[in-house]
């Protein structure tokens, strides 16, 4: 972004990285796609090259795009971008998305600092991680590696 308009460019880091695309969106995806130029911009104001995200206001103020947006959807509370990237990135760890995936999809460059910063756990995430482990252990009969108990002489 240059003076708060979008300029198809390199990535921050100059590294290219290609992001996870979910099939549920295709039907709105094609919609905006329609009448289009392949290389054309899918967001943008009318008249402009890019998007004016400063004339769109700040995303997550009352009146911001985000904001907006939300409250059209139906959906409760205030929401900021960093908020639905640690959503995200938190649910498909949930998922059981490997970690290096999400480091990627993120473009961050350890995973570490994905999981210290975005991977919280649920609540539930023990209690579950107990039970897969236990029905893995079960399926792979483990028991069978166990050392016998010896018998010692009185």
């Amino acid at each position: 972004m240059v003076g708060g308009v979008i300029i198809p460019d390199d990535t921050k880091t100059y590294k290219v990285r290609a992001v996870m695309y979910l099939v549920v969106l295709d039907p709105i995806m094609r919609s905006l796609c329609e009448g289009r130029e392949p290389g054309d911009l899918l967001f943008e104001q009318p008249g402009r090259e890019g998007m004016m995200i400063r004339e769109w206001g700040n995303a997550s103020r009352d009146d911001g795009w985000l904001s907006v947006g939300l409250r059209r959807a139906g959906i409760p509370g205030h929401l900021t971008i960093h908020d639905l990237r640690h959503t995200a990135a938190s649910l498909m760890v949930r998922a059981g998305a490997n970690v290096k995936a999400v480091q990627r999809q993120l473009g961050h460059k350890s995973a570490a600092m994905t999981l210290d910063v975005y991977a919280d756990l649920f609540d539930d995430d023990l209690d579950e991680l107990s039970e897969r482990m236990g029905e893995m252990l079960a399926r792979e009969n483990v028991g069978k590696m166990w050392a016998k108990e010896v018998s010692r002489a009185a």
